[in-house]
């Protein structure tokens, strides 16, 4: 079965131009794969942070961890398991103070495993993670997309491909707070030009 993954890193949940976007875009994808079921991950909900036993865990064979890092990573063993078997990835990000929310980058420090979604080799670390179509929906008030200060979306792009995913396409209705018609008919067409790239995968 075709497995949609929707994350939403908005902090807004009404009035939300990224979980409108992630929503249409969602929607589009299974109107095309019409056995897909949708797992959605509402970042709003609380990712945790990374702390001592999670991070010296991560580090260790499983069978070495101790109790307390077992269970510090059992929501990060689960979010690994559940990113890996999306066949189609909807990311919602919008820019906050330049980057992504802090909930998207806790999110990003669950997923980042050493030995199940990269690996260490001699030269240099290798994604594990099976290359999908990714989209990647990005609103901001006043920075522009590709701008000098767009830190958010290199960011992503830069994350996604360490751990092995190049298909990435960026939706973006940047500039909101100048110009909201025209940054939502950017986006429609971005979302049209993204989904028919991925039409054959």
């Amino acid at each position: 079965m075709t497995t949609i993954l929707r994350i939403d890193g908005s902090a807004r949940t009404e009035g939300s131009v990224t979980r409108d976007l992630t929503g249409r875009l969602v929607s589009r994808l299974g109107e095309s794969n019409p056995d897909a079921r949708v797992v959605t991950r509402d970042l709003l909900d609380g990712i945790p942070l990374l702390d001592n036993a999670a991070t010296v865990g991560t580090a260790l064979p499983a069978e070495d961890r101790t109790s307390a890092q077992v269970e510090a990573l059992v929501e990060s063993d689960a979010l690994v398991a559940e990113f890996l078997e999306a066949d189609f990835v909807v990311l919602g990000s919008p820019i906050y103070n330049f980057s992504v929310p802090a909930a998207v980058k806790a999110y990003f420090d669950q997923i980042a495993r050493a030995g199940l979604t990269f690996k260490y080799t001699e030269g240099m670390p290798v994604g594990l993670v099976p290359d999908r179509p990714t989209y990647v929906v990005v609103a901001s008030g006043g920075v522009g997309i590709g701008s000098d200060y767009d830190f958010a979306t290199p960011y992503v792009r830069q994350f996604l491909g360490f751990l092995g995913i190049g298909n990435v396409h960026i939706v973006g209705a940047d500039m909101l707070n100048f110009d909201a018609e025209a940054a939502l008919a950017r986006a429609g067409d971005q979302i049209d030009a993204a989904l028919m790239a991925t039409s054959g995968v």
